[in-house]
């Protein structure tokens, strides 16, 4: 059974950094496409940023310029390092892992809080 599992959020002031980190395990994971999805309170879920396993990168329009998103696939590991934090960037952020080619599958992390205040 595939597992993601999200470590580094928390809490962070304004124009801080944090980044967010996401090991994958119980699966092969070639063809595949990673990324980082986040949900603020009373907003659907967004795509933040996703990487191919050949590196090709998609960002969404909140992310761009500020976060970089970086796939290990020796390791199996997704991190997104995210600058110049906003409130607005406060939400719930999830690893994703899907393939959209025979065998395909869609999985989900169980979401890591980001906070941004003062």
């Amino acid at each position: 059974q595939v597992q993601l599992v999200e470590s580094g959020g928390g809490v962070v002031q304004p124009g801080g950094s944090l980044k967010l980190s996401c090991a994958a395990s119980g699966g092969s994971f070639g063809a595949t496409v990673m990324g980082w999805f986040r949900q603020a309170t009373g907003q659907q879920r967004e795509l933040v940023a996703s990487v191919t396993s050949g590196g090709t990168t998609d960002y969404g329009s909140s992310a761009k310029d500020r976060f970089t998103i970086s796939r290990n696939n020796y390791k199996n590991t997704l991190d997104l390092q995210m600058n110049s934090l906003k409130p607005e960037d406060t939400a719930v952020y999830y690893c994703n892992i899907r393939r959209r080619v025979t065998p395909t599958f869609n999985y989900w992390g169980q979401g890591i809080q980001v906070t941004v205040s003062s």
